[in-house]
């Protein structure tokens, strides 16, 4: 078994003790990220760095979320990932994107 697929059975465990599923629907699930994704942002509002235990909190919770969202879906973690790097590649190849904070609808 993965690494990732050993995380998700850990967070699948933690929630079915408690009795959570029934509140980890898809849309709820993506908003959860969301509002995770939000306070770690708040983590760096006025200022330039933020308390790294606390980033670490905040990327886990959106890690979580979002891997429950995945499994919710059936989607296995790894591949959609490199799904994405492949479309990644073709949107923003090297020759094009190197250096550069353009978005891929911006290249001439």
């Amino acid at each position: 078994m993965g690494e990732i697929r050993i995380l998700i059975e850990e967070l699948l465990k933690f929630r079915d003790e408690r009795d959570w599923e029934q509140f980890h629907k898809p849309k709820d699930l993506a908003l959860a990220v969301s509002v995770e994704a939000a306070e770690l942002l708040e983590l760096y509002l006025w200022k330039e760095n933020a308390d790294p235990e606390k980033v670490k909190e905040e990327i886990a919770d959106v890690i979580v979320f979002s891997l429950l969202l995945a499994e919710k879906y059936g989607f296995d973690v790894k591949e959609i990932v490199m799904e994405k790097m492949e479309k990644n590649r073709k949107k923003y190849p090297v020759e094009k994107a190197k250096g550069s904070a353009k978005k891929y609808t911006e290249y001439e």
